[in-house]
């Protein structure tokens, strides 16, 4: 009887082949880039509180926090205390971002010695870094029956509390890597963005749809689903990627995430 539970768990288990000292380094590429990430988006938000209390505000993104730190310095009545805090914040921001910088070059020297990450950055909605971190936490494609299980892994599929023959989909369940996760979602919301303001060459009919009925985040959910599961595809075949109507095993994707109430 005590039995049972064990030998379930085991026949579930999934093993995952032990990785070599090259990909466990390369695999620190990511790590120690979400890390500085983090912090860069802790300072940020750090020089802005401290700005805005002496009444210097800024438009939102990194891409303002030099003109901040422009318009920090021409003010004269600030006192001399705040300039010279403000001084070494910027320093601390300027060596982080100097180092990130760095990270990003060897992330993306490792992305184009690989044919397949170069194949995955085809994918609309996954850059070099994106395509680099598919590749480094997925441990074996062939591991996963399919795409829908790999998309469930990476916690982009809904909780089914079906019951009763009918269907009712819940909240992502939000398991497995929370960096590849995440990064899959922002690529989505980008590739979103453009399409909205009518400047990307890879809107579909589908996207445009769904944006009309349901809201931004739950569609970029939804195609961060059909992303990892094209991804899937790829690195399972081999084969490059082709702008054409999505199979059905994809297509499904987006009804099932459509489905869910919450995103």
């Amino acid at each position: 009887m005590h039995l049972m539970p064990k030998l379930c768990a085991k026949r579930c288990r999934r093993c995952v082949p032990t990785k070599t000292e090259e990909q466990q380094a390369a695999l620190m590429l990511v790590t120690v880039r979400d890390r500085l990430v983090r912090r860069r988006t802790q300072l940020s938000n750090a020089i802005r509180g401290h700005a805005a209390e002496f009444g210097i505000t800024i438009g939102r993104g990194l891409s303002h926090i030099r003109k901040l730190f422009e318009r920090i310095a021409a003010d004269q009545a600030l006192p001399a205390l705040a300039h010279d805090m403000f001084t070494l914040l910027e320093d601390e921001y300027v060596h982080l971002q100097s180092e990130l910088e760095a990270i990003e070059a060897k992330l993306l020297a490792w992305h184009r010695s690989n044919e397949c990450s170069r194949r995955l950055a085809q994918i609309p909605g996954v850059g070099p870094i994106g395509a680099s971190m598919l590749l480094m936490k997925t441990p074996a494609p062939s591991l996963f029956r399919s795409g829908r299980d790999f998309a469930a892994w990476i916690g982009l599929t809904p909780r089914d509390h079906s019951t009763g023959g009918k269907l009712r989909l819940g909240r992502i369940t939000r398991a497995g890597d929370e960096i590849l996760r995440s990064t899959l979602v922002q690529g989505a919301t980008s590739l979103l963005f453009q399409v909205r303001l009518g400047k990307s060459k890879h809107a579909t009919p589908w996207m445009q749809d769904m944006l009309e009925r349901k809201p931004p985040k739950l569609v970029a959910i939804a195609l961060a689903n059909k992303i990892a599961r094209i991804a899937w595809k790829l690195m399972l075949t081999g084969e490059t990627y082709q702008n054409k109507a999505a199979p059905p095993a994809i297509a499904s994707a987006a009804q099932e995430i459509s489905l869910s109430r919450c995103a």
